[in-house]
């Protein structure tokens, strides 16, 4: 599907190609943002006979309002609900630009990391040209739940799942049983390096055990392209190859970032973001050391050695 030209695209970088929609079965699209790196989030479009709802809505007021653009152009009226998957910036920033005045719907967790960490984002990578977001309010979830929660669009049942803690510990999945299609946030990725540094590896791969009983036909990620259900098996592998990595590191006396240097991403170097792998081996010691789940890792000095990794480039926001 084209996108409407009234979309404020002129304002993305050149050098990233524009987002597209794709259904991926009768009325349910996916908002698809290449090459799926760093911000570059995906949404999900749905459609009942005159409603529509949105999972997720994008970083910065041009995406926001280019996934905006998209669901008006199905023809089926404004955006009504937005189903937010997580807390992130990336995921959450546009709620009020691409759905103005639409009910929030989120887990519990998620508000609450939503207010706490407001436009920290925006710190993160200052040169982003993030639009006109600082003017406009977050819009935190006005609905929330702990465990499940079922929301129609007309007819269309939609199940809301927390499988977290796994990308983080907010995390909710997107259900839709009648179609066998999953939004999966990012508790998966395709084509994109994991990240768990706001989560957990154990927590990952128990929620991947949870998802693959889904047994989905299709998968929408929240960064990369659209997927079938192997992107189960190839998350859980590079799960699994991660706490043996941390395993090993520990047993000769390396750090993370040591680790990671001497693993140099091993199989999965070709993977967008291939640098998180300083950060999720943080995450996998503190687990191997027998440490919570929940435990906090700070992430400047993260990304700190995540850019020393990169020979001094660090992690780039595309949006």
């Amino acid at each position: 599907m084209s996108l409407p030209t009234t979309t404020p695209y002129d304002r993305l970088r050149p050098s990233v190609p524009p987002p597209r929609v794709e259904e991926v079965a009768d009325g349910i699209h996916a908002f698809v943002q290449p090459d799926g790196g760093w911000c570059l989030s995906n949404s999900g479009i749905l459609t009942g006979r005159r409603s529509v709802a949105l999972v997720d809505s994008a970083a910065t007021e041009a995406r926001a309002r280019g996934l905006r653009a998209a669901a008006l152009g199905l023809g089926r009226g404004e955006p009504r609900t937005v189903l937010n998957t997580h807390h992130h910036g990336d995921h959450t920033f546009g709620n009020a630009v691409a759905a103005p005045g639409a009910t929030v719907v989120g887990h519990e967790l998620a508000r609450t990391e939503m207010a706490e960490r407001g436009e920290a984002l925006k710190q993160v990578w200052p040169d982003t040209d993030w639009g006109d977001l600082g003017g406009i309010e977050l819009s935190l979830p006005t609905v929330t739940f702990t465990d499940r929660l079922t929301v129609y669009v007309d007819d269309l049942a939609v199940e809301l799942i927390h499988v977290g803690p796994a990308h983080t510990n907010s995390d909710v999945v997107v259900w839709l049983p009648g179609q066998r299609v999953l939004f999966a946030g990012d508790v998966l990725m395709p084509g994109c390096t994991p990240y768990v540094l706001a989560g957990s590896v154990l927590g990952s791969l128990r929620a991947v055990e949870r998802l693959r009983a889904l047994a989905p036909r299709v998968v929408v990620g929240g960064h990369g392209p659209v997927a079938g259900p192997g992107i189960l098996d190839e998350t859980e592998a590079y799960l699994r190859w991660l706490g043996r990595l941390a395993d090993e590191g520990l047993a000769a006396g390396l750090t993370p970032y040591e680790t990671a240097r001497e693993a140099a991403a091993g199989p999965y170097a070709e993977l967008r973001d291939p640098e998180r792998i300083v950060a999720n081996l943080h995450r996998a010691f503190s687990e191997a050391q027998g440490r919570p789940l929940d435990t906090p890792i700070r992430s400047g000095p993260v990304f700190a050695e995540m850019t020393r990794y990169n020979g001094g480039r660090p992690p780039t926001c595309l949006a």
